[in-house]
């Protein structure tokens, strides 16, 4: 890990897109999240960047060439429309490549410099041929294989804690045995049809705290005697929280922070190359997704100046 160069942090919400109004989805919760940390000070505005657009090469990692196609030409049907969760145009497309790029980027900050965020991404319902749940492209899968491809990194760990399985990352890397997917979640919780992860912890309604943190620590004790990743991809979801609308774990938001303690000193303190995404949060107060995901900001960059120390 090379502590010598600071983190990169990678955006993409400059490439906006039509929603209607009501819309569910907090389009605007990644433009507050940037905005709050460029005037927090936290980290050199230098150290914030546009992430890249992914190429068609690396979507194809995971992704079929006939469903980029449609993404990008309009040729989705109504139905899969309907499934992405989002109306199609051609500004969703660029933003869902520059989603996926800002994870790739990530990534290579993370093995470069030993951490490295995507402001957003965590797109994990996305599939090969089709996307999902406010989920176009698989970000975290296209990610893994790109560093692999440029032989940055043999064996990819995912640490997925959106309050949402990581049914799309599972799919997709069904059988390969250099990407190990665990996703804690909640088992009631969409998606309602799961796919296999290498570890899957459901969890029910109303989970709090104190449950959730023993579960997590010790599912990540058991992949250490199992997997030795050379690069994790952590989602910071902000979703499994108690005011979230389509959380239902209840966790509080010092139980999130205590999640992002928990694995930042899992990897980032024994020296494992971290990247993080946000991924999901839906709480009615935007402020308070944006407060969430700036914690867990503060968490890494606080775990990432401990071990620079060390």
């Amino acid at each position: 890990m090379n502590l010598l160069k600071q983190p990169q942090f990678y955006t993409h919400d400059q490439f906006a897109f039509y929603l209607p109004e009501g819309h569910s989805f907090p389009i605007t919760k990644y433009a507050l999240l940037r905005q709050r940390l460029e005037a927090s000070g936290l980290v050199s505005l230098e150290q914030i960047v546009v992430g890249p657009a992914a190429t068609t090469e690396q979507l194809a990692l995971a992704h079929t060439r006939e469903y980029i196609r449609k993404v990008d030409e309009g040729g989705l049907t109504e139905k899969e429309i309907r499934r992405m969760g989002f109306p199609w145009s051609a500004e969703l497309a660029q933003r869902s490549r520059h989603s996926v790029g800002s994870t790739i980027a990530a990534c290579r900050s993370a093995l470069e410099r030993g951490l490295g965020f995507n402001l957003g991404g965590g797109t994990h319902h996305a599939c090969a041929d089709h996307g999902q749940g406010y989920c176009v492209y698989n970000d975290v899968a296209v990610a893994a294989r790109v560093m692999q491809q440029e032989k940055r990194a043999d064996r990819v760990l995912v640490v997925d804690c959106d309050v949402h399985q990581g049914n799309g990352t599972a799919s997709i890397t069904q059988g390969d045995e250099s990407i190990y997917t665990f996703s804690i979640h909640g088992e009631k919780n969409f998606p309602f049809r799961k796919e296999s992860s290498n570890l899957d912890i459901g969890l029910p309604d109303d989970t709090g705290d104190e449950e959730y943190l023993e579960t997590l620590e010790g599912a990540l004790g058991y992949i250490e005697t199992r997997f030795t990743p050379d690069l994790v991809i952590y989602l910071a979801g902000a979703d499994p929280y108690m005011g979230d609308r389509l959380g239902r774990l209840a966790l509080t938001k010092a139980g999130l922070l205590a999640r992002d303690q928990l694995v930042f000193e899992q990897y980032l303190g024994s020296g494992v190359p971290l990247a993080v995404v946000a991924s999901g949060g839906y709480a009615r107060d935007e402020d308070e997704i944006v407060e969430i995901h700036f914690a867990t900001i503060q968490a890494g960059v606080a775990a990432y100046a401990r071990q620079s120390a060390v």
